[in-house]
């Protein structure tokens, strides 16, 4: 009986091991199949992450840190509020500039002041030649007259001499007045040329205190786009430089992946093209996406030292060239930048 059971066994234990030997042929022949068939029909790597902008929120202005307004990874939209400074230093420059603005007004409106008794002034100049000219002309006549009474013993040499001073005295005063009024145009042609100077420099003046509120409002720092913070390195009460970078941001609205694909796998490479993306940290699931560009150049050739051939140590190495794959889907908020990804594209 023990014979037999033995034999029972071994009979057993062999059909076990025969079927398990054949569902695992099976399993490898399924397996094989499929990777035959998906590298028919599909180009596929793993030599792929997730990408966004990645910016540096770097301050404009120097000073000391005065309120931090985020957390550490922290959602923040549009013109959120990140950073305050103190801006005492910076207000003072506002009211330096919004003086020095004033006083070149005050000082333009004294010269238009000038300008306009000036140009007064020349009515009055232009009154005093004609009231000289008027008299200028009667001695004329007068000193006429006399010449003749002198002739015909009419008149004595005394009287004609009383005349022609007078006369000497309306030509000087004609003189003067002419000259009185060449002077006024004088006058307000420098006065003119100072205000022209002047007008310049209060646009040099506008534009300090333009810079100046411009300082200012560089006290608060604000996120330049929607997305995430990283990391908080700075306190308050920090001294900072300007261009000194603060905090850097994810722009959460424009993620896509950069897929290295071999140069053999690149005739199924078209841009438009639908691919699908796996992503390794979220299994089960597949995003969609669209070839956006494909780099004209493989990713050595953009490397800080790229390779150089003509050394003589050359072995040939399958290079790989950089896709742009845009997202389809809307819904990324588990999809975080620097995962990694497996993108399939068909070859048709």
């Amino acid at each position: 009986m023990s014979q037999a059971n033995n034999t029972t066994k071994a009979r057993i234990s062999q059909r076990i091991m025969t079927t398990l030997a054949i569902i695992i042929i099976l399993i490898a022949v399924v397996y094989f199949y499929q990777m035959f068939n998906n590298a028919r029909l599909f180009e596929e790597t793993n030599d792929a992450q997730v990408e966004a902008y990645i910016n540096p929120v770097s301050a404009r202005a120097a000073g000391y840190i005065q309120r931090i307004l985020f957390e550490e990874n922290q959602w923040v939209n549009k013109g959120d509020t990140l950073v305050i400074l103190d801006d005492r230093e910076y207000r003072n420059k506002v009211q330096e500039a919004e003086a020095a603005l004033q006083d070149a007004y005050a000082q333009q409106l004294v010269l238009d002041a000038g300008i306009s008794a000036a140009q007064s002034g020349t009515y009055i100049n232009k009154d005093q030649i004609s009231s000289s000219q008027a008299r200028l002309w009667q001695q004329q006549q007068d000193i006429k007259r006399y010449e003749n009474l002198v002739k015909e013993e009419a008149a004595t040499g005394q009287e004609y001499e009383q005349v022609k001073a007078r006369y000497d005295v309306a030509v000087s005063e004609f003189n003067a007045a002419n000259n009185t009024l060449k002077t006024s145009y004088s006058r307000i042609d420098e006065l003119k040329s100072r205000r022209s100077l002047l007008a310049a420099d209060l646009k040099r003046k506008q534009t300090q205190l333009d810079f100046a509120r411009i300082n200012l409002g560089y006290t608060v720092i604000t996120a330049p786009y929607s997305g995430r913070l990283g990391r908080k390195v700075i306190q308050e009460g920090q001294q900072i430089q300007a261009g000194q970078p603060l905090v850097s941001i994810v722009n959460e609205n424009s993620k896509w992946v950069t897929a290295n694909f071999k140069e053999t796998q690149m005739a199924a490479m078209r841009e438009g093209k639908t691919v699908d993306i796996k992503i390794d940290a979220i299994p089960g699931k597949v995003f969609k996406g669209r070839i956006s560009s494909v780099s004209p150049s493989t990713g050595a050739k953009f490397s800080l030292l790229p390779p150089d051939n003509s050394t003589g140590n050359f072995v040939k190495i399958t290079q790989r060239i950089p896709v742009k794959i845009a997202f389809t889907d809307t819904s990324l908020t588990d999809v975080k930048v620097g995962m990694n990804a497996v993108i399939i594209v068909k070859k048709q």
